[in-house]
């Protein structure tokens, strides 16, 4: 490793670029963890109970291909370079499928579960291949520590307007290509959103670059494997992360059924989703914010006021207003807390070399953000799904007390539990991201 690969900048166009590759994936991803529940359960015609088995077995068995990916990308060879050549060939089936699962066909009974765990499944295997790519690029296009925390700003915020655009327009548009019939409406509004992923995917593909990716040799399985041994600060991102991803969605997955059953104005989702587009705030911030607190802090600094900002929603009750305040807290401690894990993985791979001799950035990534938000995306589909069906929520009617006391709590106290669970873990990463400089230093010594 030389001096000029520590110390390389990448260009304004590779950072909006890089950008770019999370605003895609979420523009289409973050409808499952926003409505794919409802989609089931108001739209598809599913029971909460069947919807919330599909949810938690269709993630926990689709997790599994993260780690697939992650040797698929440490073995890749090609004249584009090692993950970015995904981002081109991966774009298309990704978009057809998450099509396709929000697509109601003329069917019934197993058939149609059997059709909506089969799409539901191929369109997470597509997503794992991709965001394997967008968090396996980050180390190979700087070893610069600061430049890939600003890199990773640029993909949260990249991430963050996708996600803003999908979560406030998706209902809107439900009902502009529907016109009344919500089953007709999702299919057209993910033919839409997929077509503009595929159009920005590959426009990210032409302006990225890979540093000296052409030196990186591949990996054997059980080398990539070894990486993981003694590699405790990539353990304790893993955890966190998957924390994280736990509580969020059931944090977002929840917002329709609070909105339209506990405050009676399912209109509400729209305005409170697009609330969220603050937590660009919070990303923003984070450059700043780690030089004041370092990363372990910031993190927990994130899971602390998401986490207050849902506490807080269920002391004010039906207020409105006072609920927008804490989901603006709520949403900025939740762009901190999603941006960290990213930045911190590729100082895990750092870290993984150093002990262990082998660079596999694609496998720890892989496992350290995909798998972390499919398997959470699953368990956090499942737990409020199992939790409104014991307090006897039905769809499409009027709720008892018991249903809408099962609501409010899965979607306050639930989720804030959960976040400040996350804070654990990172308070024993603390004595490994103070010795971070040294181990780059030591591993430019060896590969000079």
């Amino acid at each position: 490793m030389s001096n000029n690969q520590i110390n390389h900048k990448v260009p304004l166009s590779g950072r909006l670029s890089y950008g770019l590759t999370d605003g895609c994936g979420n523009l289409l991803y973050c409808i499952i963890g926003s409505y794919l529940l409802y989609f089931y359960t108001d739209v598809f015609g599913l029971s909460v109970a069947t919807a919330g088995a599909i949810l938690l077995f269709t993630r926990l068995l689709d997790a599994i291909d993260a780690p697939i990916w992650g040797f698929i990308v440490d073995h890749t060879k090609s004249k584009y370079g090692q993950s970015r050549p995904y981002f081109l060939w991966l774009c298309v089936p990704f978009a057809v499928f998450m099509w396709l699962t929000f697509t109601t066909p003329a069917l019934s009974g197993t058939t149609k579960i059997i059709y909506a765990v089969v799409t539901y499944i191929l369109a997470g295997i597509f997503y794992t291949g991709i965001q394997t790519a967008i968090t396996s690029i980050l180390p190979n296009l700087t070893r610069r520590p600061g430049e890939r925390v600003i890199l990773n700003t640029f993909r949260m915020v990249g991430g963050n307007i996708g996600a803003f655009i999908c979560m406030t327009f998706t209902l809107p548009l439900v009902a502009f290509f529907g016109e009344g019939n919500e089953q007709k409406g999702f299919s057209y509004t993910l033919a839409f959103f997929g077509i503009i992923a595929i159009v920005l995917f590959i426009v990210a593909f032409k302006n990225l670059r890979e540093v000296n990716v052409e030196k990186i040799k591949s990996i054997p399985i059980k080398d990539s494997v070894k990486a993981i041994k003694g590699n405790w600060p990539w353990i304790l991102v893993v955890i966190a992360n998957l924390i994280f991803w736990i509580a969020l969605t059931i944090r977002l997955s929840t917002v329709v059924y609070y909105c339209q059953y506990y405050l009676g104005d399912k209109s509400l989702t729209v305005f409170i989703n697009g609330i969220m587009l603050v937590q660009v705030i919070g990303m923003i911030s984070i450059p700043l914010l780690v030089k004041r607190f370092n990363k372990y802090g910031t993190m927990i600094l994130g899971f602390i006021l998401v986490a207050g900002g849902h506490i807080g929603i269920f002391f004010v009750g039906t207020n409105i207003e006072l609920m927008i305040v804490f989901w603006i807290i709520a949403s900025l401690g939740q762009g901190i807390a999603c941006s960290m894990p990213f930045a911190m993985l590729s100082d895990t791979v750092d870290f993984g070399e150093w002990k262990t001799g082998i660079r596999a950035s694609g496998f720890l990534t892989a496992i350290g953000s995909a798998f972390c938000i499919k398997a959470g995306s699953g368990i956090g589909g499942f737990i409020p799904a199992a939790v409104m069906n014991l307090f006897g929520y039905v769809p499409n009617a009027v709720q008892s007390s018991t249903a809408l006391f099962g609501i409010q709590f899965v979607f306050t106290w639930l989720p804030a539990i959960i976040f400040l669970c996350g804070i654990i873990p990172m308070l024993f990463y603390r004595k490994y991201e103070q010795n971070e400089n040294n181990i780059l230093l030591d591993l430019a010594k060896r590969n000079s």
